[in-house]
């Protein structure tokens, strides 16, 4: 927090005397410096630091023995005294000797002194190289340079990006799963995390991208902007670390230093998600709270639990058959964070449940039967044998597997929900096949990837909610109409300049509606295997828009089509010669000349009969 609160008052300091340089018609602002050029200047500094003793003994011994080389006296070639070596020869034998190269006495013989010296100096300098060469080794296994090369080769790789990208801050099993979606839709991605064995494995994941990841606290704000924060280029920040107030502290810098860019959390409490509201934060996923107006969609609106399932589903995946939740008494195993939702639903929605809980005093649970609920005798005592359903909940996956697998030995009929903590039991939950699984995860990735990837897909979900029962079924059948048993693939499309084809014809005011764009062809009655949820335009939303809807630039839709049709669409939106032969049959010459050149042969074509009729 107090790192915070200075970088705070500096910035608001620079601002001021940004403003205050303005008015005064100079900039006395100095740039701010590029973090490659002080993460350099920071390895160096570590590296003069500890290697300032090798060099200093290493400098001093040349010293001495080139010095002391220059006073021992020599002999020549008759054998006469002559006086020592010059500064250049010393220099240029001590350093080919103290390297251990050897190439002889030169220029000639050496006397005795001369040899007796050159001696003493072979052991100083090798001694000195022995220090020295010691102290590199350890300065290059030192865990501070490492850190700081690695910050400083992170910081460089987050520099060089020219495409947006996502700062993850959070790198677990969320962060995994969120961060393998993006990678598949070849959305770039920076991450950063506190567990260095995180970071490992990140690096040694199989990524068509390259992704930037650093070791670090996300609650640092110097952290966040090293990864990016001020990067131009940065389109989101994801805190989805496994510690509630690093989120928040994650949604509070990023909210106070960029309030434009935005910022999409995870909390798993209703207090920290409602701090991370004051603070503006765009998006707040709480999964307990989530899955328990799923479940309870399920009890009673099973058309509308339904159609979320298909429509948040992996493309291609087998559809999920519709379920029957029975209506009577419910078990809840467990009074943490998820039961506690659990049960705020299916309070809300006047389902009767018994609560059992090992540890009720420190959950605060109000009468509920005290147990694991992994004994048979506790379950009974809850009455196991007259409930309808379970829902296991605790934060243990064996404890809610035996759970599960003691209650349906004693009533076989139960209708059996299971929370899964951990996507690396992944199999012994699919083996175990429960009606319905809940794995915290999977829920927030599959949430954040939606607003990122497809923002108009968490609208008409939250659209169709108001919608009844008889609406959704209607909605099915036509969407199993399309896709018959795989789920669709689900995307949006913006009318905008990057659309090139419908932008020109749309800006030269040709009416064009949603049926026409979806034809095969205009000899075919046949069309596209997709069906339009919803359409965005100025402010208003239409649901289901009808195929007599007069399209306009900058409209956004969302579709519901079979998987592959995503690209045919798109290939029609960007070529206008495709786009007008698939709205008029013609056959219209392509570039832009050719074009003026057609309308000119058709207004002569048209002038040829007045003009022989003339007289």
């Amino acid at each position: 927090m107090n790192n915070l609160l200075s970088l705070m008052l500096r910035r608001l300091k620079r601002i001021n005397t940004r403003e205050e340089a303005e008015r005064s018609g100079r900039d006395s602002v100095p740039p701010r410096q590029p973090a490659s050029s002080a993460s350099a200047n920071s390895v160096v500094f570590i590296m003069l630091r500890r290697m300032r003793a090798p060099l200093l003994v290493l400098i001093l011994s040349y010293a001495i023995a080139v010095f002391g080389m220059t006073l021992m006296p020599g002999v020549d070639a008759e054998g006469r005294p002559t006086p020592g070596m010059s500064f250049f020869h010393a220099f240029y034998f001590i350093s080919y000797t103290a390297t251990t190269i050897g190439f002889g006495e030169l220029p000639q013989a050496f006397s005795d002194a001369q040899r007796a010296w050159a001696t003493l100096s072979i052991y100083l300098t090798v001694i000195a190289w022995v220090y020295g060469i010691g102290n590199i080794l350890t300065l290059v296994q030192d865990p501070a340079l490492r850190r700081e090369i690695r910050a400083a080769r992170f910081r460089r790789q987050v520099g060089r990006l020219r495409q947006p990208f996502y700062l993850i801050c959070g790198c677990g099993e969320t962060g995994s799963l969120l961060l393998k979606a993006l990678d598949a839709r070849n959305q770039q991605a920076v991450v950063m995390d506190i567990d260095p064995a995180r970071i490992a494995n990140l690096e040694l994941g199989h990524y068509h991208l390259d992704t930037p990841a650093l070791v670090a606290d996300a609650r640092q704000t110097e952290a966040l902007i090293d990864a990016g924060l001020f990067n131009p280029h940065c389109a989101a920040v994801i805190a989805l670390t496994n510690d509630d107030q690093a989120n928040l502290a994650v949604a509070m810098s990023v909210k106070l230093l960029r309030p434009s860019l935005p910022v999409l959390c995870r909390a798993d409490t209703l207090e920290i998600a409602a701090n991370m509201a004051s603070f503006g934060t765009d998006e707040i996923i709480n999964p307990f709270e989530v899955f328990g107006e799923h479940l309870a969609m399920a009890l009673n609106a099973p058309g509308q639990y339904l159609l979320y399932e298909w429509l948040t589903g992996v493309p291609g995946t087998p559809l999920v058959q519709p379920l029957k939740a029975p209506v009577g008494k419910w078990l809840v195993c467990g009074y943490g964070r998820f039961g506690k939702a659990v049960v705020r639903n299916l309070a809300w929605e006047g389902v009767q449940f018994t609560i059992v809980e090992a540890e009720p005093e420190k959950t605060g649970c109000p009468n509920c039967i005290r147990g694991s609920g992994t004994e048979a005798a506790t379950l009974k005592q809850a009455g196991i044998d007259q409930a309808v359903g379970i829902v296991c909940g605790t934060d243990h996956d064996i404890n809610n597997l035996s759970i599960a697998m003691t209650a349906r030995q004693i009533n076989p009929a139960l209708f059996i929900v299971v929370r899964q903590n951990r996507h690396s039991n992944q199999a012994l939950f699919q083996e175990f096949n429960a009606h319905i699984t809940m794995q915290p995860s999977h829920i927030v990735a599959q949430e954040f990837f939606s607003l990122l990837t497809t923002p108009l897909h968490s609208r008409f979900l939250t659209l169709a909610r108001n919608q009844g029962d008889a609406w959704a079924y209607e909605l099915i059948s036509r969407i199993i109409g399309l896709v018959s048993d795989t789920v669709p693939e689900i995307w949006d499309v913006r009318l905008s300049p990057r659309q090139a084809g419908i932008w020109q014809l749309l800006n030269e005011d040709w009416p064009i509606n949603l049926g026409e764009l979806l034809r095969e062809s205009p000899e075919q009655e046949t069309r596209l295997p997709c069906v339009p949820l919803l359409l965005s335009r100025a402010g208003q939303e239409l649901l289901l828009p009808d195929d007599a809807e007069l399209l306009q630039p900058d409209d956004r839709i969302l579709f519901c089509a079979r998987p592959g049709t995503r690209s045919r669409l798109i290939k029609v939106l960007r070529d206008r010669n495709l786009l007008t032969y698939r709205l008029t049959g013609l056959d219209v010459p392509g570039g832009s000349i050719w074009r003026w050149w057609h309308k000119r042969r058709r207004q002569a074509a048209a002038l040829a009969p007045r003009i022989e009729q003339a007289p």
